[in-house]
């Protein structure tokens, strides 16, 4: 064994995970100690190398090894796993990622269905549910005949009871064999329609009315000897009634029940005769879920019932999605001030033949002209244009456009809405469907109003609330509720176990940040920092111990309030016995861990080197260390010597309703950067994605974005477009890359067209795209691999072995520029790139602006797949800086400090600084506090999340906002003042 191994192996004992030789992207051959059962952060720049360690190496080898010691036979379902490049990797445990992908992009998946929650909802309620009516909301109890006897028997020794067969209920008709079939059985009275009366007497019912008949099988007055009696009459009135029976209990007001009889029949809003010596209080009892006054049978409770995902419980109007594509008229009918004539009615083209003469037909019988714009028809004219009328026929004559004859129809018209709901049911093909869904919007299912469940689903409570209404509480009010629920001792007994589960799950989700959340929510609308943290609950509610935890920036999207729990979290996950490894840039998270392994120093071919391995004590004096210098205070973001004042204009936004956000009024002013700050849910993203960037974009760049609810917006004058930079990817294929999004490649393409080679050969700047036919490699189809499908196996990729990678034909790789191929070019970092262009304004101009947002390490043929968040929304950000600025532009951020460094985020709030300077607007949501503090103007929502957030609680300054004592935010931007201050003071 070499002398390196006994090293290692000596590490295992010394609870270390020792890693030796690790290569793989850009790690320069590293070898570095990592305690075990410990919280480490891996930091530093972004691309330097974080994620290599982590995930790539650390993550795939835990993985790799696990899955080899199972069987071939599992190991065939599993899939293949590369072996990272590294020479040795010992102290391992098994590996679980929890990353920051949101994979849940299904619309049935919810916040309650991905944490598992949902599922003992569904067996809480299939087991101590109350069923309801779904008509007239009674409730029904489902009992056996020994139980129904018990029950009755409960009552006080004395009172005086009727027990009724109900026979028929609420149908119309003289029922006169129901009537003579009941006196043939012996039967005396019965109670109909509320009366009593004698089977014996002439009864006549109206045939036209609806009645209700209940036979009397029996009156007695309970003592010790009644059960023989009072079993024998139950079961007769079961029998006859299919199962149900009433009795009618006489409570006199001396009786100890009385005061409770008489509080639940106010309770439920029931008349009873308040100055009578006694109630007749009527009860129900049935051996089946059915209502005695609808006569609706309700199925047995199972937990399917529950389930929005299974036919047996999903509403099924919308199966279960809670909404449904439907015609908006606002779409048919873009501009109400346009007549038919004019094209006022979108899907239907008036110089058709059809169309016109069907069309003046309709118009003639509801007495208005196609040349009238739509906006001036009438209430009644414009309901008959759009929901017709099935009782009026309207005559048309078709003339052929060949001339060729007529055709004569006389038929009712169905409306707009209709006649598009049938051509769209008897569309053919793909593209007719298409053509017709433009004109189609989501809306609210009207069956479940958005409930997703059957109405049998949404009868069952507990609590006195159905599951539906479970779900749309907040986390933190689902504990309270679950808190101070009351339950039967035998409902304790059975869902013991089952409320553990849900209120340890829920508590979780609360410890990490998320109680705001609704477990109605749907997943795909979770940020990457929601679903992760929502995973991390996950993993801390199943309470493994020896595991070897890998997290990707658990922090992205937390205020500063709710970091303190995360670190709880995590550090809970250690104190179980578990290595956490964390890839983080947080502050607070990098002064807690009980170790730091800061990779750098630079980014891309820059990085891969492991700068500082220690406690953070340790890191801080390590002067080659940015993270370390940053924590020692050495490197900071100075605050700006004064804020701006705007140039005196403002948007204002009045009555913001959407969500969870309270009538909110803001003005934003022109000319400033501003930060939309406050708690996770407060509703940042609400207000700007869905209310600010939408509304202002459909007034200034006529989109047609949908808005959220809003009374006015004003000032829009003094900007003349909107650019909403986001974390979306830039590209769904691996063709895509950042330099064909911000379109150099375009203009590096026709620079060597341009060169006299290709001019000699005739070739044009498609020649020089991989994209097409022509200069690329046919073998490979420009891929640079080719992919071997491996039937079960995963799928195989291999260099392509007729251009080795490069992606063109040899012919094409002969045209050269400074001695490199168009394929060399793309291989290059963007910061050689810049250089190497450096003589080409209009391409190094391109080249700079990508550099000056911190992406000069990205090679410029990088896969879009391949970049994070973050990257992808600073590539739209360099896309829209090579644009040419009017200095009235509105600029809106979502969070551009994902993934950064803080030496990243500095030189991102540079450039960003440069734009406002130009008399642009920069509106973005930030919880970093270095970036709020370079704010010229906060917003602050709050104060907390979900239902408890939605109003605005500070606005001004960030030194106005720390004056605020009602703003979590304004706490923390007042520590970091006073911290700037004392360092000013100290240099």
């Amino acid at each position: 064994m070499k002398a390196s191994e006994i090293k290692a192996v000596n590490a295992v004992n010394g609870d270390k995970i020792v890693i030796q030789g690790a290569r793989e992207h850009n790690l320069k051959n590293i070898s570095v100690e990592i305690p075990r059962n410990k919280l480490v952060v891996i930091s530093g720049l972004s691309g330097s190398g974080k994620s290599s360690l982590a995930f790539d190496t650390l993550f795939a080898e835990g993985q790799r090894r696990y899955m080899e010691s199972l069987s071939s036979y599992a190991r065939q379902f599993l899939g293949r796993m590369d072996k990272p490049d590294v020479d040795l990797i010992t102290g391992l445990s098994p590996a679980i990622s929890i990353e920051q992908k949101t994979t849940h992009k299904n619309p049935r998946s919810t916040v309650g269905t991905v944490t598992e929650i949902y599922d003992y909802y569904r067996l809480l309620f299939a087991r101590i549910g109350r069923p309801h009516c779904p008509r007239c909301g009674r409730e029904i109890n489902e009992q056996s005949v020994d139980q129904i006897i018990d029950s009755i028997l409960s009552w006080e020794d004395g009172t005086k009871l009727t027990l009724l067969a109900p026979v028929i209920r609420g149908k119309k008709g003289e029922h006169q064999k129901i009537i003579e079939d009941a006196r043939k059985s012996g039967f005396r009275r019965a109670r109909i329609d509320g009366l009593m009366v004698e089977l014996e007497d002439s009864i006549k019912l109206d045939k036209q009315k609806k009645h209700t008949i209940e036979i009397v099988v029996d009156r007695i007055s309970l003592k010790s000897d009644i059960r023989k009696r009072l079993a024998g009459s139950v079961e007769t009135a079961l029998e006859n009634s299919g199962g149900i029976i009433i009795v009618l209990r006489r409570v006199y007001k001396t009786d100890e029940a009385y005061k409770a009889v008489a509080a639940a029949l106010d309770e439920k809003g029931t008349s009873y005769d308040r100055n009578a010596d006694f109630i007749e209080q009527e009860i129900f009892f049935s051996q089946k879920n059915a209502c005695p006054d609808c006569g609706i049978s309700l199925p047995e409770l199972q937990p399917r019932l529950f389930s929005f995902n299974n036919p047996f419980g999903a509403c099924p109007d919308c199966t279960g999605l809670g909404e449904k594509m439907e015609y908006d008229r606002a779409l048919l009918m873009p501009d109400p001030k346009l007549s038919f004539n004019e094209h006022g009615i979108a899907p239907y083209n008036p110089d058709s033949s059809w169309n016109h003469s069907m069309f003046e037909a309709i118009a003639k019988a509801a007495g208005f002209s196609l040349d009238a714009p739509l906006e001036t028809l009438t209430k009644k004219q414009s309901d008959f244009l759009w929901n017709g009328d099935s009782a009026l026929n309207i005559k048309w004559v078709y003339k052929k456009q060949s001339g060729e004859g007529q055709s004569t129809y006389n038929r009712p018209w169905i409306g707009v809405l209709a006649d598009m709901r049938r051509r769209y049911a008897e569309a053919w093909g793909d593209n007719a469907r298409e053509s017709l869904e433009k004109y189609m919007s989501h809306c609210e299912c009207r069956s479940c109003r958005g409930k997703r469940l059957r109405p049998e689903a949404l009868s069952v409570t507990v609590g006195n609330k159905n599951i539906w209404d479970l779900t749309e509480l907040s986390v933190a009010d689902t504990i309270e509720f679950f808190d101070n629920l009351k339950l039967t001792s035998t409902e304790q007994k059975i869902c013991a176990q089952v409320l553990k589960e849900i209120k340890s799950r829920l508590q979780f989700l609360k410890n990490v940040g998320l109680e705001y959340l609704t477990l109605e929510r749907s997943a795909a609308t979770l940020s990457g920092g929601e679903a992760q943290r929502i995973r991390l609950s996950t993993q801390i509610g199943s309470g493994l111990t020896g595991v070897m935890y890998i997290l990707d920036e658990p922090s992205i999207g937390l205020h500063q309030r709710d970091n303190e729990r995360l670190i709880k979290s995590l550090t809970y996950l250690r104190d179980l016995g578990n290595t956490v490894i964390v890839v983080e840039h947080d502050e607070q998270t990098l002064r807690t861990a009980d170790w730091l392994v800061d990779i750098g120093p630079g980014a891309g071919v820059h990085g891969g080197r492991v700068m500082a391995s220690g406690t953070p004590q340790q890191v801080s004096l390590v002067e080659d260390s940015v993270t370390g210098r940053y924590l020692a205070g050495k490197i900071r973001m100075h605050l700006p010597a004064e804020r701006r004042k705007g140039n005196g204009s403002f948007i204002s936004v009045r009555g913001v309703t959407e969500h969870n956000l309270k009538g909110i009024d803001a003005d934003i002013p022109l000319g400033a950067f501003t930060c939309i700050t406050g708690v996770s849910g407060s509703g940042k993203s609400t207000f700007l994605s869905d209310v600010l960037y939408p509304a202002v974009s459909n007034r200034i760049m006529r989109t047609d974005y949908p808005v959220g609810a809003y009374k006015s917006i004003s000032g829009l004058e003094g900007i003349d477009k909107v650019i909403n930079i986001d974390q979306s990817p830039i590209g769904r294929t691996p063709r895509s890359n950042p330099v064909t999004y911000i379109g150099v490649f375009d203009k590096i393409r026709e620079l060597f067209a341009s060169l006299p080679e290709s001019k000699a050969r005739g070739y044009k700047s498609g020649r020089f795209s991989f994209n097409v036919k022509g200069g690329r490699c046919e073998n490979c189809q420009g891929a640079g691999t080719i992919t071997i499908e491996m039937n079960f196996l995963p799928d195989v990729f291999i260099q392509c072995d007729v251009c080795h990678g490069k992606r063109f034909n040899q012919e094409t790789l002969d045209v050269m520029y400074k001695g490199k191929t168009i394929s060399d070019v793309l291989d290059m970092t963007i910061e050689d790139a810049a250089d190497f262009f450096a003589g080409i304004p209009h391409i190094a101009r391109k080249l700079e602006t990508l550099k000056n947002v911190g992406l000069g390490y990205i090679t410029l043929g990088q896969n879009a797949l391949t970049l994070s968040g973050g990257e992808a929304q600073r590539v739209k950000l360099a896309a829209e800086l090579a644009r040419p600025s009017t200095g009235k532009t509105l600029y809106i951020l979502d969070e551009p400090t994902t993934g950064l460094h803080f030496v990243d985020i500095k030189q991102l709030m540079k450039v960003i600084q440069q734009l406002v300077d130009k008399g642009n607007t920069v509106v973005m949501i930030e919880h970093n506090l270095d970036v709020i503090c370079q704010a010229d103007y906060i917003i602050d929502l709050g104060p907390e999340g979900g239902c408890g957030g939605g109003t605005v609680v500070a606005t001004g300054t960030p030194e106005e906002v720390a004056l605020c004592s009602k703003s979590y935010t304004g706490k923390f931007i007042a520590e970091m003042l006073e911290r700037e201050k004392e360092r000013n003071i100290a240099e």
